[in-house]
């Protein structure tokens, strides 16, 4: 399909049913455990740069890369190649680009879940520290929580990476639903009290349907929870979800599915099957989604709810970020391509697509969404109307990183097995402990049968 021929929408569309989506499990992301720790990279031509996309996953449509990153790149850089490589399966692992000594000079990837075990693990990382200095690239004008993320990798503060994209949460409504029982729209800055309240009046059984007040997934709402809470120990290698925040916040939304007919299914119905009063999604892959499947929706969207002890704060980043290599030959051609992505004039091009990006100027925020269908006339305010959470404080030097499954506080312990809330977050923290040392005791055995064949 030519490039020029397809539409971002359409394409985006596709990439998502091709499994590309933010709701993919953790364990489809990529990488291995073989990754070598100390990878040289092949010589390129001058004039290449090398980029591998890992997150966002849609990238590998090389369409979509090229609308959104080459063609902009092309413009500024005339001189420059770009040569592009998106992960998928199989070949195009970490381990495989380093195997073949084919380090790139950029990754793009998710900065919470993967950048301590496949670019730190892998000896990849580069402190960009006099990059910035050098160039005077200007940090302090991007969102702080996204920069957050990326210094908190590190207990020492060094900067590996710049944000570029955040997969940020809206509060989807479908009006229809709510004209129909004659309830007021949701507005920007309410509480998950005054949705509780909602979702109550919304979630009726008229008949074969069964209208559901408010769905959310329950994993994403505890990984990006808006109270910075971490499942791991900040100086151990063990699972802690013993802080009482955790209690609050799982009470918190176990509440909504315990309003009867409101049971947890997904929010990926929510355009399908249009019977879902209100549904927390990510905002860039579900406008698109939602329109696809049913263009006739009538939905607007309003800021995610807040909690009372942390008014108007949505959820941790859940940012994508661009990250230059310790092998790369072409350090100083690389960031200043990552400058020119974060340019007002990029930002902005970007924000009309519906992706939102670091910078965050009135210009962006005026363009988010221009160039969708589905969004004139919405209510964009709402996607910037509230800050993001600060993400938790790094760890000690020298712990081991574990995705812990939080989804299974819910789903099985609550929803299946009726489990209390301090019962399902001991449990879920006693198998993140328990993964944590057997992957510790693996890179034992292996650092062993390392040292007896030198």
């Amino acid at each position: 399909m030519k490039r020029v021929q397809i539409s971002l929408a359409l394409a985006l569309t596709l990439a998502l049913a091709a499994g590309c989506t933010n709701e993919a499990a953790p364990s489809a992301k990529p990488g291995g455990t073989d990754e070598k720790t100390s990878p040289q990279a092949q010589s390129s031509p001058d004039n290449e740069l090398f980029i591998y996309t890992v997150w966002p996953a849609y990238y590998v449509k090389e369409e979509i890369f090229q609308k959104q990153i080459g063609d902009f790149i092309k413009k500024k850089f005339p001189n420059v190649t770009i040569k592009h490589v998106a992960w998928d399966n199989p070949g195009r692992q970490y381990k495989d680009l380093i195997a073949a000594g084919t380090i790139p000079d950029i990754i793009m990837d998710d900065t919470r879940m993967n950048v301590q075990r496949y670019l730190i693990d892998n000896d990849l990382q580069y402190d960009i520290s006099d990059l910035i200095k050098k160039y005077n690239f200007d940090t302090s004008k991007l969102n702080p929580a996204y920069m957050a993320q990326i210094k908190n990798l590190t207990p020492d503060g060094k900067i590996y990476g710049l944000p570029f994209y955040n997969n940020d949460f809206a509060l989807f409504y479908n009006k229809d639903i709510f004209d129909k029982f004659g309830v007021d729209y949701p507005k920007d800055g309410m509480t998950y009290d005054e949705i509780y309240e909602l979702a109550k009046k919304l979630t009726r059984v008229e008949g074969d349907v069964t209208y559901k007040g408010f769905s959310q997934n329950p994993g994403h709402y505890l990984n990006y929870n808006q109270l910075s809470l971490s499942p791991l120990s900040k100086t151990e290698d063990k699972g802690d979800m013993s802080d009482p925040n955790w209690k609050k916040l799982v009470d918190n939304m176990r509440r909504f599915y315990d309003i009867p007919a409101n049971q947890f299914d997904t929010v990926e119905t929510f355009a399908s099957k249009p019977s879902i009063a209100m549904a927390v999604a990510t905002v860039s892959d579900h406008l698109v989604k939602f329109y696809e499947e049913n263009k006739n929706l009538n939905f607007d969207i309003a800021s995610v709810p807040s909690l009372s002890d942390a008014p108007n704060t949505k959820y941790q980043p859940n940012v994508y970020s661009m990250y230059i290599t310790k092998q790369s030959k072409k350090k100083d051609l690389a960031f200043q391509v990552m400058d020119a992505l974060l340019s007002e004039e990029h930002q902005i091009e970007l924000a009309k697509e519906g992706v939102i990006g670091p910078l965050q100027t009135d210009a962006v925020k005026a363009a988010f969404g221009k160039n969708l269908p589905q969004m004139q006339g919405k209510h964009v305010e709402s996607i910037f109307s509230s800050q993001n959470a600060m993400p938790p404080a790094a760890r000690n030097p020298g712990l081991v990183w574990y995705d812990v499954p939080v989804q299974g506080v819910f789903q099985p312990l609550i929803f299946k097995e009726s489990k209390d809330s301090v019962t399902a977050l001991r449990m879920v923290q006693e198998q993140a402990t328990k993964a944590i040392e057997t992957a510790k005791a693996a890179k034992t055995e292996i650092n062993k049968a390392a040292s007896t064949t030198k």
